[in-house]
């Protein structure tokens, strides 16, 4: 009886494992990232107003108003977003991948970019309050004093925008989130996947094969999603003008401004500091992922003993 009470724990802890793993990995990777994520949120913002795009000036105006701490607002609502978005969209992915894997063969390159597709909308439509919440936190500084907001954190944020904007604001530039997250999640997990099956044979499952595929991976997750995050987090910065009026429609509205007033290459503005804050974070999030799931395995073995 005791040992079929075991199995039956073990058999429920696999089955939550992929997204508990997930979301822990993706926490650990924001908290070492969320710096460079502010940086780059106020580069992305700066073509609005003729700001200065370079990451060195941003930081110390930065640390200049704010202090050290200024460089983690935030911080509470990225570990929130992590939680709901990381959670999902690791845990869907690895979910889905084995169920439509067959006597354990390696699935086609396409079908896991659809999985990477799939996982990465679901978890961005969960994820969104949260991602909202931290975009309004990072740039309220950097509105008028009039319009500024002055939230107190992400839950604070979410309450109010509710009561401000109604519970439908929540998913405000969610179109350009799914988009991107789908984009981000595709480049992603799908590279990393297929780059580990390349390399395996030559290196093994080691966790030199895992830090060369999450490089990799790093490079299409930023290249396929940048536009994305670019549009995504002008909706969701933006305030009504003193006109009353909102600087953008929506999500081809917002994407025709850019093209217009910035040019094509406006679209990968703070490409440098956008690929310095995802492509480490794409890292630490696969590393520790497969380093939290080579722990776990090797617990089994033991207690299956």
């Amino acid at each position: 009886m005791e040992k079929r009470n075991d199995n039956k724990l073990l058999s429920n802890i696999k089955t939550i494992q992929p997204f508990l793993v997930g979301g822990l990995a993706g926490c650990c990777a924001t908290t070492c990232i969320q710096p460079i994520d502010m940086v780059k949120v106020r580069i992305q913002l700066a073509g609005e107003h003729n700001g200065s795009k370079n990451p060195f000036t941003i930081t110390k105006e930065i640390i200049r108003n704010n202090g050290i701490k200024g460089l983690y607002k935030g911080l509470d609502a990225g570990l929130v977003r992590q939680i709901t978005y990381t959670t999902a969209r690791l845990g869907l992915f690895r979910v889905i991948s084995d169920s439509m894997k067959k006597n354990n063969e390696s699935l086609p390159v396409h079908t896991k970019a659809m999985i990477g597709l799939s996982a990465g909308g679901i978890a961005a439509i969960i994820g969104n309050p949260a991602d909202l919440s931290l975009i309004r936190l990072q740039t309220d500084s950097t509105l008028p004093p009039q319009q500024r907001r002055h939230y107190k954190g992400v839950f604070n944020a979410i309450s109010r925008i509710i009561k401000d904007e109604g519970v439908l604001s929540l998913w405000r530039g969610s179109t350009p989130t799914v988009v991107r997250a789908m984009a981000l999640n595709m480049g992603m997990l799908a590279s990393f996947d297929q780059t580990k099956e390349m390399l395996q044979p030559k290196f093994g499952d080691t966790q030199t094969t895992s830090l060369i595929a999450s490089a990799i991976s790093g490079i299409f997750a930023v290249t396929f999603s940048l536009p994305f995050d670019l549009i995504k987090t002008r909706l969701q910065k933006m305030a009504k003008l003193p006109n009353g009026q909102m600087p953008y429609l929506g999500f081809i509205d917002c994407a025709t401004k850019i093209y217009r007033n910035e040019g094509l290459l406006g679209f990968f503005a703070g490409y440098p500091t956008y690929y310095v804050r995802i492509a480490p974070h794409t890292m630490i999030t696969l590393l520790c992922v497969d380093w939290t799931n080579s722990k776990i395995s090797k617990f089994y073995k033991n207690h299956l003993k």
